[in-house]
């Protein structure tokens, strides 16, 4: 496939998601190290685009490895409590001037508008103020944060003002008090309130990494809030990821969908927003239906999912006998106690792969992304199990399958195990993704 259809095909896959963003909110937090890192320019174009898609952005900016620099350049000593900088007045006079300067830089950055750019016709209007009122951290186990401070309220219809006039709002970590004064916050603090205050879409934190990743340092694309909380007790240094902490911090506030991508892979913004796989974390919160691995209980709601599909030929019969003996390969999605989605994995490991099938969802709750979301679960496991691609048989759902970024191929690239087992009778088509 050559490179202009290739660029084609991903155009016109990334249309249901182009529609799916226009007029939403988006918060993304770029720290200091994503400023500074070479990549930051080809950001800044993609915040450009998803402007001209219509996404309502609010950026929120970092400057912690600028302030070090400016407190190394005074000749001052940097002192920190937890991970916290206890900020004193000189220290205050370095981080103002840090973030000053930082928010000059994104803006020139954001309106540059010259021929032959990306940028070119642009035209982005930018916006920032004191929309963040804050209060000082103050005395924790003995220690005086002076001005280090914390969020104390967000002005989301000041915001909301400027957003409906297609503005891009700049925060910085600064927060104001009622009486003057100004404090020094972190930049996940200012972007996860923000976010909450706003019932913002979209939460997008970039970070060093590829983004969440597990014990094995294998890149988690999506999973839940919960599973964060679970992955924290595996790996307890992720604790003191700020990154990290903010997207705990995100959960606790009920913002329902947040991400982690990475500042130094050019193109990692939009593959995360604009295709199916994505390019790094998706966090949500806890799905009210539940998924899990089926059991002998949970045989007669598979049935009576699968079945009706087997009558019309779109499922292969499965006695029930059958199905007790694989019932370990299903996973269920269950709501008020009933089965309302199923799917099944069977690994073939002598050839690194593994079949999915059984793709069903109950008549009353299609259209809600279930099977999506079940299929997404199966291609995690044969990834845990080794599988380095998964496979799939179909009669009349081929087109869901490419969807979800499955490609056709001839029967004989089956693991030979299964190519025995290949019905010509029904003549499925095989479709193949590599994981």
């Amino acid at each position: 496939m050559s490179e202009h259809t290739e660029y084609v095909k991903w155009f016109r896959n990334s249309a249901p998601y182009i529609n799916a963003h226009r007029g939403k909110t988006f918060v993304l937090m770029l720290g200091g190290e994503a400023i500074a890192d070479a990549n930051f320019a080809n950001i800044v174009h993609d915040i450009a685009l998803l402007n001209s898609l219509g996404v309502r952005l609010v950026l929120v900016h970092g400057a912690r490895p600028q302030i070090e620099q400016r407190v190394s350049d005074a000749g001052l000593s940097s002192q920190f409590h937890n991970d916290l900088r206890i900020t004193d007045e000189q220290e205050l006079r370095c981080v103002t001037d840090a973030a000053g300067s930082l928010r000059a830089h994104i803006e020139a950055l954001l309106s540059m508008g010259v021929a032959n750019s990306p940028m070119h016709g642009a035209a982005i209007r930018v916006c920032s103020g004191n929309f963040v009122t804050a209060r000082p951290m103050g005395v924790i186990d003995g220690v005086d944060f002076k001005h280090t401070g914390v969020v104390r309220k967000v002005d989301a219809s000041a915001l909301r003002q400027q957003l409906d006039q297609q503005a891009i709002i700049l925060l910085s970590p600064l927060g104001y008090s009622p009486t003057g004064e100004i404090f020094n916050l972190s930049a996940e603090d200012v972007a996860v309130h923000t976010a909450a205050t706003l019932k913002a879409d979209k939460l997008i934190l970039l970070t060093g990494a590829a983004g969440l990743l597990d014990s094995e340092q294998r890149l988690i694309r999506q999973c839940e809030y919960r599973d964060v909380d679970a992955e924290l007790q595996r790996q307890p240094t992720l604790g003191r990821d700020s990154i990290v902490q903010a997207v705990v911090d995100a959960g606790d506030l009920g913002i329902d969908r947040c991400h982690m991508v990475s500042y130094s892979e050019d193109g990692a913004l939009l593959q995360e927003l604009f295709t199916r796989d994505g390019a790094g974390t998706l966090v949500t919160q806890e799905h009210y239906e539940q998924l899990h691995t089926a059991s002998i209980d949970d045989i007669g709601g598979i049935l009576a999912i699968i079945e009706p599909l087997e009558a019309r030929g779109v499922l292969l019969k499965r006695s029930r006998e059958l199905l007790e003996n694989e019932i370990g390969h299903f996973k269920i999605l269950v709501r008020d106690g009933m089965v309302i989605a199923c799917a099944a994995l069977y690994p073939y490991a002598e050839a690194g792969a593994g079949e999915i099938a059984c793709v069903a969802t109950h008549p009353d709750y299609r259209g809600a992304d279930r099977a999506e979301r079940l299929l997404a679960q199966l291609e995690r496991e044969a990834q845990q199990q080794g599988l380095n691609q998964v496979f799939v048989l179909t009669t009349q759902t081929a087109h869901w399958f490419q969807e979800q970024g499955y490609v056709q191929c001839p029967f004989t690239e089956l693991p030979e195990a299964k190519q025995k087992l290949y019905n010509f009778q029904r003549n499925s088509k095989a479709f193949i993704k590599a994981l």
